[in-house]
Parts: C-alpha cells; sequence; structure tokens
C-alpha cells in the first residue's frame, strides 16, 4: 500500500505548508491549518502543539490537543514529562542534531519500554508517536507530539525527516508571534493571582484575583474548533459561569473549593515547579504568554513545610514586568549576548564612548555592533531602537538594570 508521503501530492502538500509557515505567525488558526495540512502527509490520530517560552521552554500560547481525552492526561503527560526518565524529553530533543524523534526507534522498535507508553499512550488506545522541537538559531520556539492508534504502522524515518525540516519554519512562525506589538484589552486584577497545591499537585486553594486571570487565559484548543464558551462547567449540569474552573461535586456549603481545570500553559509552569521542589529538575519555572494583547507572567514555585510533608507548589499569574519581557524580546529579534549588552546601555541613554567604557570595548567595536542590532530590528536610529525593542512591546516603566540575556 503506498503512503501518503510517497504519492504525487506530497510534494505540493509540503510546498503549502513551508509557504504558510513564512507567511503567517503562530496563532490558534495557524495550528489547525498545519495539524490539516501534516495528516495529508503524514496521517495521525493525536495531537499536541504549542508554543515555547524560548528562555525555559514551557508551554505557552498558542496550544492545541487533539483526541488526548481529559484534563487528567493532560497532568500525566507533564508529569512525565517533568519526573520520569525516559526517552525523547522536548528538552533532549532541543540538544540534537535531528529536532524530531519517535517512540518506536527510540526504544527499538519495542513502545513498552517507554513508561511514557505505559502512563499515557496506551491507556487512551494510542500506540507510537512522533516527537518534534521547533527550533531556529539555538532557540526552541514551541514544539508538537504526533501519536497513532494502538496496533497502527508506527512513524517511518522519511516521515520523521518531514517535521524535522519543518522545524525551523513552524519556530519561525512562532518567533514572528512575540513580536507582535501588544494592545491590551480590558482591565486586569489589582493583585496576582494566586493558586496552591499539595505534594500530588492537587489544587488546595486560590484566591479571588486567580479566578479573574484565568479568564483571560486562553483555552487550549480542542480538536481545531473555536474556543470552548467561557464558564463554570458544574458535573450536576448547572449552568456556566467562570471559564477554566470545574466544580467536581456541585458545590455544597461545606464542599471543598472548586478545582481549577488548568490549561496547558499552567500545567507546564506547576509540573516544572513541582520537579524542582522534589530535586528532579532545576532552573525557574515561569512561562510568559501574550494574552488579549497583553504580556503575562506565571511563576511556579515550592512553598515551605513540615519537612516530614511532600513538597508544595505556587503558581502566580501577574503582568509581566520589563524585566521579564526584555530577554523573550531579545531572542524574537535574534540578538546576540554583546548585542543585547549594547541595546540595554543604549536604552539607559549611554553614547557609543561611554558603552565602550563600560563594555571594555572599542568605539569601532560598538559602531559595528549598533549597525548589527539595526538591522536585526529594522530601525536606523537610537530612539528608533528604543521605541521598538522596548516600548513597543510593554506597556511599564523601563528599569536601568534590566538584563536582556535573562
Amino acid at each position: 500500500m503506498e503512503l501518503p508521503l510517497g504519492t504525487a501530492p506530497a510534494p505540493r502538500v509540503l510546498e503549502r505548508i513551508h509557504r504558510t509557515t513564512r507567511t503567517r505567525i503562530a496563532d490558534n488558526a495557524l495550528l489547525d491549518e498545519l495539524t490539516r495540512l501534516l495528516r495529508e502527509i503524514v496521517p495521525f490520530d493525536a495531537s499536541f502543539w504549542a508554543a515555547a517560552d524560548p528562555l525555559t521552554m514551557l508551554a505557552t500560547s498558542p496550544s492545541r490537543l487533539e483526541n488526548l481525552g481529559s484534563g487528567e492526561a493532560c497532568d500525566r503527560y507533564w508529569e512525565a514529562e517533568f519526573f520520569v526518565e525516559d526517552v525523547n524529553h522536548f528538552r533532549a530533543l532541543a540538544r540534537r542534531t535531528s529536532p524530531a524523534a519517535s517512540l518506536y526507534r527510540a526504544t527499538g522498535g519495542h513502545p513498552a519500554r517507554s513508561s511514557r507508553y505505559h502512563t499515557l499512550n496506551r491507556p487512551l488506545g494510542l500506540g507510537d508517536e512522533l516527537r518534534c522541537v521547533f527550533r531556529t538559531g539555538g532557540e526552541v520556539w514551541g514544539y508538537a507530539c504526533l501519536w497513532r492508534a494502538e496496533g497502527g504502522r508506527p512513524f517511518s524515518v522519511a516521515e520523521e525527516r518531514v517535521l524535522a525540516d519543518l522545524s525551523a519554519p513552524v519556530a519561525e512562525a512562532f518567533r514572528r508571534a512575540a513580536l507582535l506589538r501588544p494592545d491590551p484589552v480590558g482591565r486586569v486584577p489589582d493583585v496576582p493571582g494566586l493558586l496552591t497545591f499539595d505534594g500530588a499537585g492537587v489544587l488546595e486553594s486560590y484566591n479571588e484575583a486567580a479566578e479573574e486571570w484565568l479568564r483571560d487565559l486562553p483555552l487550549t484548543r480542542l480538536n481545531g474548533d473555536a474556543p470552548a464558551t467561557p464558564g463554570l462547567t458544574l458535573l450536576n449540569g448547572d449552568a456556566p459561569a467562570t471559564p477554566h474552573l470545574t466544580l467536581l461535586n456541585g458545590g455544597g456549603r461545606d464542599a471543598p473549593p472548586p478545582l481549577l481545570d488548568l490549561p496547558a500553559e499552567l500545567r507546564t509552569v506547576l509540573n516544572k515547579a513541582r520537579a524542582v521542589a522534589a530535586g528532579r529538575d532545576t532552573g525557574p519555572a515561569r512561562a510568559r504568554l501574550l494574552v488579549r494583547g497583553r504580556w503575562l507572567t506565571i511563576h511556579g514555585f515550592p512553598l515551605r513545610g513540615p519537612e516530614a510533608a511532600a513538597p508544595r507548589t505556587a503558581l502566580v499569574i501577574e503582568p509581566a514586568k520589563a524585566a521579564d519581557i526584555a530577554p523573550l524580546i531579545a531572542r524574537a529579534y535574534r540578538l546576540g549576548r554583546r548585542e543585547q549588552q549594547v541595546t540595554r546601555l543604549v536604552a539607559n541613554g549611554l553614547t557609543t564612548s561611554e558603552i565602550a567604557a563600560t563594555l571594555c570595548l572599542s568605539t569601532h567595536t560598538v559602531r559595528g555592533y549598533l549597525k548589527q542590532v539595526f538591522e536585526k530590528v529594522e530601525v536606523s536610529t537610537r530612539g528608533g531602537l528604543v521605541a521598538k525593542i522596548f516600548a513597543d512591546h510593554y506597556k511599564g516603566t523601563l528599569d536601568p538594570d534590566i538584563h536582556l540575556d535573562g
């Protein structure tokens, strides 16, 4: 039987995918289109797509899930990513020569050797999976995972190569999305949203501001349909009221607070923070995302408690500070370390001679870096540079101690 990748229309479909990623930015509509086109030449039964914060590789928006069941399955997915040693973790793919790999080949043709296969794939009726990180310029801007039904044909080497060849073009679409000029819509809560979780990652409590923030967070797209109507989903059939909240017991007087059906962006930060608390991972649990024209930051961190108790964690949702966004925007413009340093000093008002003295460089070298920065950011003056890379991307006071390199 001839495979779709080997049929005559396949080159035309691939060209359409490349043309689409060259001319559009990553949003929900693009993820829908990529899913539809890719399926024509690389058949799959379930999928997950997400943008990634290039500084932490945690999922941000847009994201898209297809045929992966409930939020419980999503929790198992991210727990496996951070807590379980397994093949083809996204962070491992980011370091490899090829950004794409299948579970079947990584396990020598024996997927049952993978813990993820037993905890996630098999319970959902899924078999082989094909993972890819979307990277450009050494930065990961997104990732995807495709699954085939249990008992189906494993992904081929040629299909792995197709996804690997799409890595940089798709990453470019995600990178360009980070350069959209924010245009805030509506008001935001006066205080950060706070959510606390027990040692097993189960929600214990949250403040009123957390509910308000969650109304603005994007609902993870399911099967390419339009986002669900915002609302509090009651399992007893009552009418909805607040997005991302699922009241599991009908809400009696003595009932615990409703459990939040967390979007993917929060689940990744939560499980990263839990892994750090358990000593299984390192680095910041932080993701930056653009929501309703406003940059937000989601922070995750462990909480102190009795030594015998499992580590508890907390999530904080708040408007992104200039110091949070500057490193991301610098990477989106592909500024190198020295270029970032020069840009920061230009923003602080230093002259070429003062920048040279600060960085122990010659004035000629500083001018060279400035020329490179102007070309990358597509401006011709210092004022234009500051306006485009700073003022255009967040509304806030520029801290002179901001570090663009993270």
